[in-house]
Parts: structure tokens; C-alpha cells; sequence
């Protein structure tokens, strides 16, 4: 327990691993297959790793850029530690009829089954390239205007039959490529036809790819996959979209919905509040910053996701005010927004959490004993099966009052995780025998803090 802030300042030691420092790809690297294990809510490598998703949406990665382009984007998201870009076949914005950057559109007369085979040659050079720097294609097959015109430019152009052989040309196109297939593209089905176009959909490529490939689904905001398409066995990873509307939207109450559900499935926020995208579409009320993507982040993997995907306004567009409008108000060319803080500090969470064993963690928030009001600092916490390791997060910086008769260990450890800048302060030795206060030396909204408490018999308590 802290004698006082002063004593904790004089006392602590702060280090700084290599967390902050950019990780350079390799220049070709090998990427493995995906798969669930039975009743888990994570994703496995074929090594047995566990594989911890962290994705950016790039919606229009296809269609509005050249390949140097994408390639510039590529290699800047891998050197950050992202592992899965979510990307669109047919694109939202006049993807139908505005070519491509080639000059190409991807459908003879907007006919799915006549797919422009000039058009996926960059499409699947695009995918090489991503695989090649260690990254995953979150391919959507189309944006959900082309089968569910709620909004946006359309048309609609699929039926359940064409949909299964438009499906089943990009599995076989794509079955020896290193893809996650993301269906929906923000839209939920409203009629049966909806539901039986992306049940054709899903199984042209299951068709083509087998379980070599493993299948998610992007709805739209603040709804879910698992509303739809949870028991059916396509559906390998659930997705829902927290969206862009509310500061401090409770993302962790849908992960919360989707960990309950049975059977167990992997879930994770697949569109949360983007970095510099206004708050609720409305200028005048602010942009999102780094700290809404952080907050989202943390509040959703401590809850229980398998991963998370960041979002970033100007990006996901690819805004350049020299060749395309803005949409929704985005204010910042893409190739600055690129190093926003918010995707560096994207990058720390995943080395952060991939320094722990955290499919061992489980959402547990009795350990917390202090009051926690469900507001912008809400505490979220995440306790081992073990009970060896506990890892808490406090978006203001507030004191957590950690009960630590529940640890099985006689020896602990403890120190903050600093997520603005990877940073560690530690706090030494504790034991494990009453609830106890744990402060961090700076509070205050937006100053949010990761406590890690674990047996300092394990390695990565070292």
C-alpha cells in the first residue's frame, strides 16, 4: 500500500523496454493458418500460439489507391505492429461504377458472376504484399450497400445465387493467400433474403477454402454478428460495431453479450470510435482522440476480446483533398494521419499484452472493491484462471482497491503500464493478504493507467 505519492515518486524505477520502438517487418514474412479451438474465445495459430488480432480498417485500401500507395501504407502499418487490414472488394464510394486507380471496375456490367479479372490482379497483388510484411487481409467481399441498400450509393446487385458464385471466385482466387473473410460490410440483414445471401456468400467460399481460412462478419453500429449468425458453423469470430457516435460508449457491455453466448466464440469491436472522426458526426461536438481509442481498446480486450481493430477517419477513406471530397467531415491528408498516436499506441497494447499469457485471463471485476462508477473512468479488470496474474485498467487515473486475498500466490508483483507511451513504473513487492490501494503518481481525464499485479515467481514478472 502507498505511503504517499511522494514516497512512490522517490522509490519507483521507470523503464522502457522496447515497446515504443517501431518494429520493422521483415522483408518477406511467413504467415500461418487460423483456427479456433473448440469452445475458446481466441484465435490459434498453427504453432499453437495464440494469435492476438490487431486490425485497422483501410475500407478503401482497393479502390482508391495506387499500389505504391499501398504498399506505403502496408509497410507503415507492420512497422507499428498491426497483423489484419480490413479491406473491401466492392467498395463502398462508387465502387461499382468509379474505376480504380488501374482504370478498372470489378464487375463486367455489375454482374457478380463476371468478376473484371484485371481489377482483382491488383486486388490479390495488394494481398501479396500485406501477406509478404506479415499482415492478414480482412477481405470483405463487397460493403453491404450491394445487397442492403439502407444507405449509401448501391445498387443492389446480389441474390442468394449469385451471391454463392461471387463467393466462391474469390475462394478460389484467394484460398492460397493468408485472409480473414469479413462478410457484412456494416450492414445487418433485415429479411430472409439478406440472410440467405450472405449464408450463399459464406458458403461459395467455404466451398473454395475448407478451414484453412476462418470467417467473421461486419454489421452495422451497435449491432452484432452473433444477432444473426452466432450458432452457424461459417461463422468462426464474432464482430460487432461499437460505431462513432457517444465519447465513452460502453463498448465493454458488447463484449460482455457475445462472451456469454454459447457456444463459446472469439469476439472482438470490429468498428469502434475512429481517431479524428468527429463525435457523433458533429464537429461542433469535438473529434475522437488518441485517448477514445485507448479507452475503447482496453475497456473491449479486458473484457474478453480476442483482439481489436482501430480505426482511424482520414484513413479508412484514404481522405486527400486533391482527389477525393471528404467525407463526414474528415480533416487530415491520410498519409499525415498515418502517424496519428493512436496507432502507435495501438501497437503497444498488442506487444503489451502479448508480453502476458492473456487467453488465461477472464473477465473479472469482484477482485475491484472500490466504488466504480460506470462513467468516462470506468474500471475494467481481467483476472487468470490461475489466479496469478490480474491486469486492471482505470482510464482517469483513478485508485483501484485491489482485493488481493483472492491471488493464489504467497509472492507478488506489481507495476503500471503506461499505454501513451509504454512506459513501466514498477511497485515492487506485495503481499497477497487484504485489499489494498494502488495509486498511479498522475491522474485526471484522459491519463489512463494499466495496473498488472502477477506472481513474481514467473517469468514475465521479471
Amino acid at each position: 500500500m502507498y505511503k504517499s505519492i511522494f514516497l512512490l515518486l522517490l522509490s519507483i524505477c521507470i523503464w522502457q523496454p522496447d515497446f515504443a520502438q517501431k518494429n520493422q517487418p521483415a522483408a518477406s514474412v511467413r504467415l500461418q493458418n487460423l483456427s479456433i479451438p473448440k469452445d475458446s474465445h481466441y484465435i490459434m495459430q498453427e504453432d499453437g500460439k495464440p494469435f492476438f488480432w490487431l486490425g485497422d480498417t483501410a475500407w478503401e485500401l482497393f479502390h482508391w489507391l495506387t499500389f505504391e500507395e499501398a504498399e506505403f501504407y502496408l509497410q507503415n502499418r507492420a512497422s507499428k505492429g498491426f497483423n489484419v487490414i480490413q479491406s473491401v472488394a466492392l467498395a463502398e464510394f462508387d465502387g461499382l461504377t468509379q474505376p480504380d486507380q488501374q482504370g478498372q471496375l470489378p464487375l463486367i456490367n455489375n454482374d457478380p458472376t463476371k468478376p473484371n479479372e484485371l481489377y482483382f490482379q491488383h486486388v490479390e497483388k495488394v494481398i501479396d504484399k500485406a501477406n509478404q510484411l506479415g499482415l492478414y487481409i480482412g477481405l470483405l467481399p463487397t460493403w453491404g450497400d450491394k445487397f442492403n441498400k439502407k444507405w449509401g450509393v448501391g445498387p443492389e446487385i446480389f441474390t442468394p445465387e449469385n451471391a454463392k458464385t461471387y463467393g466462391a471466385y474469390l475462394g478460389k482466387k484467394f484460398k492460397n493467400k493468408k485472409i480473414i473473410w469479413i462478410l457484412g460490410g456494416d450492414r445487418s440483414p433485415e429479411n430472409e433474403t439478406h440472410i440467405k445471401i450472405i449464408e450463399a456468400m459464406a458458403a461459395g467460399i467455404k466451398e473454395a477454402v475448407g478451414d484453412a481460412q476462418i470467417i467473421s462478419y461486419h454489421p452495422m453500429g451497435a449491432s452484432y454478428s452473433s444477432k444473426y449468425f452466432h450458432k452457424e458453423n461459417w461463422l468462426n469470430v464474432n464482430m460487432f460495431q461499437s460505431g462513432h457516435g457517444e465519447k465513452n460508449s460502453k463498448n465493454y457491455l458488447m463484449i460482455r453479450n457475445d462472451y456469454n453466448l454459447f457456444p463459446p466464440k472469439p469476439t472482438l469491436d470490429g468498428e469502434p470510435r475512429y481517431e479524428d472522426h468527429p463525435v457523433n458526426w458533429k464537429p461542433e461536438l469535438g473529434y475522437f482522440n488518441d485517448f477514445d481509442t485507448r479507452q475503447a481498446a482496453y475497456w473491449a480486450v479486458l473484457s474478453g476480446a480476442c483482439g481489436h481493430t482501430y480505426g482511424c477517419h482520414d484513413i479508412w477513406q484514404f481522405f486527400n483533398f486533391d482527389k477525393n471530397p471528404p467525407v463526414s467531415v474528415a480533416r487530415t491528408n491520410w498519409k499525415i494521419a498515418v502517424d496519428f498516436p493512436g496507432a502507435f499506441q495501438m501497437g503497444y497494447l498488442k506487444k503489451f499484452i502479448e508480453s502476458l499469457p492473456w487467453t488465461a485471463l477472464v473477465p473479472d471485476q469482484s477482485v475491484i472493491k472500490n466504488e466504480n462508477p460506470e462513467d468516462a473512468g470506468y474500471q475494467v479488470s481481467a483476472f487468470s484462471q490461475n489466479k496469478d496474474l490480474l491486469i486492471a485498467y482505470t482510464p482517469y487515473g483513478r485508485s483501484l482497491k485491489i482485493d488481493l486475498n483472492q491471488f493464489s500466490a504467497r509472492s507478488l508483483t506489481a507495476y503500471w503500464f503506461n499505454p501513451r507511451d509504454a512506459t513501466k513504473v514498477k511497485i515492487g513487492k506485495i503481499k497477497n493478504d487484504k485489499v489494498t490501494e494502488f495509486k498511479p503518481y498522475a491522474a485526471g481525464p484522459e491519463t489512463d493507467w494499466i495496473l498488472v499485479i502477477t506472481d513474481a515467481t514467473k517469468p514475465w514478472a521479471k
